[in-house]
C-alpha cells in the first residue's frame, strides 16, 4: 500500500456510506506498506471508532506487519494473522494523526 494505491483505495471506499462498527480488512496480499498505507488505515479507523467499533486487519504479514509493529500502531487495530479469523479481537483504540505522525519519524 503506498501512495498510488492508497488514493485509489480511498476513492473506492469513500465511494461507500460505511455505518459499520467494525470494518474488517484481507490484508494477506499487501506485501509492502508505508506511512501512505498507514495513514490510510488510520482514516479509514476514524469514522468507525466514531461508531464505538473499531478497524480489524486480518492476514496481515511480513513488511506491513513489521511496519505496525515498528511504529507501535499495531496497538490500535485488532489484528489477526489468518485471513480467514473472523473472531472479534480485543477493542481498537484511535490513533490521533501527531502521534502516528511522531512514530513514522521516529522509525525514519
Amino acid at each position: 500500500m503506498d501512495y498510488d494505491t492508497c488514493l485509489r483505495v480511498a476513492q473506492a471506499v469513500g465511494a461507500i456510506r460505511l455505518r459499520c462498527r467494525v470494518l474488517c480488512l484481507n490484508l494477506a496480499g499487501v506485501a509492502f506498506m508505508d506511512a501512505s498505507g498507514l495513514r490510510l488505515l488510520q482514516g479509514l479507523q476514524e469514522p468507525v471508532a466514531a461508531r464505538g467499533g473499531g478497524l480489524l486487519l486480518r492476514g496481515v504479514h511480513g513488511q506491513p506487519l513489521w511496519v505496525l509493529h515498528l511504529t507501535g500502531t499495531n496497538n490500535y487495530f485488532g489484528i489477526g494473522a489468518d485471513a480467514s479469523t473472523s473472531a472479534p479481537q480485543p477493542r481498537p483504540r484511535v490513533l490521533p494523526a501527531a502521534r502516528l505522525s511522531a512514530g513514522i519519524n521516529k522509525a525514519s
